[in-house]
């Protein structure tokens, strides 16, 4: 199978590296990621300026734009090769519930499939160092052609572990949380008339539910949740009805 390896991080992120090792025995795979971090991006894309890219080694290359261009750049010929799948990561930190919506990490896999290619997002669900990735990797290899299933051309896969080098993780399907972000407000009135605002450190508040993403990695489980990647109508919600 031929992978396109991407992240949000950067091309050079030891998570991407860790996938890379872990997958290239027995796939054809090329790095394509962003040449620095675009954490937080989501599925934004270059439109205004063109995407720049260089190679960097044997099935190496940067980007200079987002993930998503990364996808729809190798999707439309900027590599020497078509991808058959898309694995995102892996990402330095979780990607857990609502974290979904702000991540480039998704955001690359979210693009896949708009692209009509299986993608999965996988990450980290820590931020304390020294980060374990081999048990997100090992992970993903042993059941990349189950998740690559599972992208049935509406999702795409979203996938969290544990910080661990434990090749023998367990798996959980399991539902995005929610989690709320107290984010803080720093600020200046700079001399050139501007004022420069800057999310300080916050914290997190994430309501968990049974069978949710961050429950399952908290008992030290990978979790496992496919992601629609098109708008649906809520429940009840009646088409050509008049609205007043």
């Amino acid at each position: 199978m031929k992978i396109l390896l991407t992240n949000d991080d950067g091309v050079h992120a030891a998570g991407l590296r860790a996938l890379a090792l872990e997958l290239s025995p027995d796939h054809e795979v090329w790095i394509f990621a962003p040449e620095g971090e675009r954490s937080g991006i989501s599925n934004a894309m270059t439109l205004r300026n063109p995407g720049k890219v260089l190679r960097l080694g044997e099935r190496i290359y940067s980007c200079s734009g987002t993930p998503a261009d990364c996808v729809i750049l190798a999707k439309l010929g900027a590599l020497p090769f078509e991808p058959d799948l898309v694995v995102s990561g892996i990402n330095h930190g979780p990607n857990l519930g609502t974290d979904i919506i702000y991540s480039g990490t998704c955001g690359a896999a979210r693009q896949a499939v708009l692209n009509g290619m299986p993608g999965i997002a996988v990450s980290c669900a820590s931020f304390t160092e020294p980060l374990g990735y081999r048990g997100a990797a090992v992970f993903v290899r042993k059941q990349l052609l189950r998740l690559a299933e599972l992208c049935d051309g509406s999702v795409f896969i979203n996938v969290n572990a544990p910080s661990s080098n434990d090749p023998d993780l367990a798996g959980e399907w399991a539902a995005p949380c929610l989690r709320s972000y107290q984010d803080q407000l720093s600020s200046f009135d700079g001399p050139d008339g501007y004022s420069y605002c800057f999310l300080a450190d916050g914290h997190i508040e994430t309501r968990d539910g049974q069978g949710t993403d961050h429950g399952a990695v908290s008992k030290g489980k990978v979790s496992v949740s496919p992601v629609l990647v098109y708008p649906q109508v809520p429940a009840g919600f009646a088409p050509g009805a008049v609205f007043q």
